[in-house]
């Protein structure tokens, strides 16, 4: 890891650190993780998964649209390296997804497909305690650096932490309520990226961008601007740097 990196990464915890305060959004929490991740480590993509009261896994975060829809897909078809890395509370690593012996055959064939050769699950633990795991996606085929597999699992555990915190500020209130409320904000910041994108032009993935940045920049939840996109028609105004998909207009 380099100077740069090594100075990313500890704003990176910082930064994490910052955001475990009282009320704190734990979709923005999330999704802020897993693009941090692929900014850090040798990967592509990054997926969230965290379980509900009854250990069914759920996805909170993805760092790019294909990788939400494969998660998904992971889920639908309860078959896949999350799965496994949740299950036994260890880290579940794939070097070639092309060639996994019949290991998840529905779920390599999807992430071969939408162009990942190589995965690695980091669950989410705290000692006795898994409540998810980390999907990391590579696109070549390859083992990923023991650097960044324990990078990783520190970002993961470090989510761990927030996650289990913020149910202890909560104790009096039951754990799928909280869950419910943040798969509930999920689902309005699908439909806010979608009406920004058709808005504006721009991709899913872009439109999250603006979303998130917007919200940062008001110093509000990014549930809240999403509602006010959704609810309120409020009009968000394309950057500079983001460009529209060919052939539409911003």
């Amino acid at each position: 890891m380099n100077t740069s990196q090594n100075k990313l990464a500890r704003q990176t915890f910082v930064e994490l650190a910052d955001t475990l305060v009282t009320d704190y959004d734990v979709i923005d929490f999330l999704d802020f993780l897993a693009h941090r991740v692929v900014d850090l480590l040798a990967v592509t993509a990054c997926g969230v998964l965290v379980a509900d009261h009854h250990g069914t896994l759920n996805l909170l975060a993805a760092s790019s649209e294909q990788t939400r829809l494969l998660e998904l897909f992971q889920l639908q078809s309860a078959q896949g390296p999350c799965l496994d890395a949740y299950r036994s509370g260890a880290g579940v690593h794939c070097e070639d997804l092309a060639r996994t012996g019949g290991e998840w055959p529905l779920f390599a064939s999807a992430a071969v497909s939408t162009g990942y050769r190589a995965v690695h699950a980091l669950p989410m633990r705290l000692r006795e305690e898994v409540i998810g795991a980390v999907n990391l996606f590579g696109t070549g085929p390859g083992p990923l650096d023991p650097e960044d597999v324990e990078l990783g699992q520190a970002l993961a555990d470090v989510a761990t932490i927030g996650i289990l915190h913020e149910r202890l500020v909560r104790r009096g209130e039951a754990v799928a309520d909280q869950l419910q409320g943040a798969l509930n904000s999920r689902v309005l910041i699908e439909q806010a990226k979608g009406a920004l994108a058709q808005q504006l032009g721009i991709s899913v993935d872009q439109a999250f961008t603006i979303l998130r940045a917007h919200a940062r920049r008001t110093n509000s939840k990014i549930t809240e601007i999403a509602r006010a996109v959704i609810g309120n028609g409020l009009q968000i105004t394309v950057p500079a740097p983001v460009r529209t998909r060919p052939g539409t207009t911003g």
